[in-house]
């Protein structure tokens, strides 16, 4: 065989030589990408990209006060309202109070009474009048620690919110609707009147 006959010859030999190799690159390129893929690269690829698209966003804006007036409104209707209910019920505490203190006084006033009357009599006793004045005295004693006091009654201007007026005298010495004088004595804890004092008043 001649030379020119075996270059022709090894000319397709080496072409199926050639494709030969460019089919076995492809698949290693092919298991490249493959492995590629598997170890997350273009996952990453992606999450950059996405990094990148959330950098360019506009920055939030930062929520304004106005949402919590509301809020504000109600937390001062809330307190206004406690500070009120406090009020009222220190009130009623001081009205139950009041109300025990005159309800006890009043049960104490007959024997203030008697005691009173005691004194009046003229008696030869003076150990005797003196224990009834130590009495009468611890009573007054007792009811002035309850807030407990007397009406001023005689001399006084007649006030039918304080006195009882059981009898009328005409004694123009005293002046017209002035107590003159007195047959029981009255006696309120603070502005409530336990009992009135029955009174005689001047014309």
């Amino acid at each position: 065989m001649s030379d020119k006959n075996k270059k022709k010859q090894a000319q397709p030999e080496q072409c199926q030589e050639d494709i030969r190799k460019e089919e076995a690159v492809e698949p290693e390129e092919e298991a490249v990408r493959t492995e590629q893929e598997e170890k997350g690269e273009p996952q990453e690829a992606g999450e950059a990209a996405q990094g990148d698209q959330k950098s360019g966003e506009a920055p939030k804006e930062e929520p304004s006060g106005e949402g919590t007036a509301p809020l504000d409104d109600r937390f001062l209707r809330l307190a206004a309202e406690y500070d009120n209910y406090r009020k009222r019920t220190a009130k009623e505490k001081e009205s139950i109070w009041n109300d025990a203190k005159a309800d006890t006084a009043a049960a104490f006033l007959p024997v203030y009474d008697n005691l009173e009357r005691a004194l009046k009599q003229d008696t030869a006793d003076e150990a005797y009048k003196k224990g009834v004045e130590m009495t009468m005295n611890q009573l007054k004693e007792i009811l002035s620690k309850l807030g407990i006091t007397e009406i001023p009654a005689l001399g006084q201007p007649f006030d039918p919110n304080l006195h009882n007026a059981v009898m009328h005298v005409e004694d123009e010495s005293l002046g017209e609707n002035v107590v003159a004088a007195v047959f029981q004595a009255g006696f309120q804890c603070g502005e409530k009147v336990i009992r009135f004092a029955m009174v005689q008043v001047a014309n």
